[in-house]
C-alpha cells in the first residue's frame, strides 16, 4: 500500500474530479503545460505529455493557428488489480497558439521524446534581417542658376 505524505493532495484531488479541472473532454479539453522560446533562427516550444504515446498526439496549423491535442487513456489493468492511487490526470489535452506571420509554417519540425513534444518553428527567410545596399551615381553634380 502507497502512504501520502501530503494530507491536502486528497482534497486538491476530489476538488478537481468535482470542478472537472483536472480531466479533460473533446469539448472541452484541459491545459497542457508548455515552454517556449526562442533558439537561433527558430521557435522552439516544449510540451508536457508523459504517459502519452505518439499515436495520440494530433498537431494541426490553419493559416497561423497552431493547435496541439492529446488524449491519455486510462492503462489496461489485469483482472485481479485493485487501484490504490490514481492521480495522473486522463482525458484531452489541447493548446492553441497563434503563430507570428514571421514564423515559417511549412517546415514545423516536431519530435516526441520523453514524454516531451517539442516543435521547432522556423523563422521565415523575409522576415530576418538583411543589409540593403544603395545603388545610384556617387559622383556630386552642382546645380547653376
Amino acid at each position: 500500500m502507497l502512504m501520502r505524505t501530503d494530507p491536502f493532495r486528497e482534497l486538491d484531488r476530489l476538488a478537481q474530479q468535482l470542478t472537472g479541472t483536472g480531466t479533460g473532454t473533446w469539448t472541452r479539453p484541459a491545459a497542457m503545460a508548455m515552454d517556449a522560446y526562442r533558439e537561433g533562427d527558430e521557435y522552439v516550444v516544449a510540451f508536457d505529455l508523459p504517459g502519452v504515446s505518439a499515436e495520440a498526439i494530433d498537431i494541426d496549423v490553419e493559416r497561423n493557428m497552431l493547435t496541439v491535442k492529446a488524449e491519455r487513456r486510462p492503462v489496461a489493468k489485469a483482472e485481479n488489480v485493485q487501484m490504490e492511487l490514481s492521480e495522473r490526470p486522463l482525458g484531452v489535452f489541447s493548446r492553441q497558439l497563434v503563430l507570428a506571420d514571421t514564423l515559417d509554417t511549412e517546415r514545423i519540425k516536431a519530435d516526441y521524446e520523453a514524454g516531451v513534444l517539442t516543435l521547432r518553428i522556423p523563422i521565415a527567410e523575409r522576415a530576418k534581417p538583411r543589409k540593403i545596399t544603395i545603388s545610384g551615381d556617387s559622383s556630386h553634380k552642382e546645380i547653376s542658376s
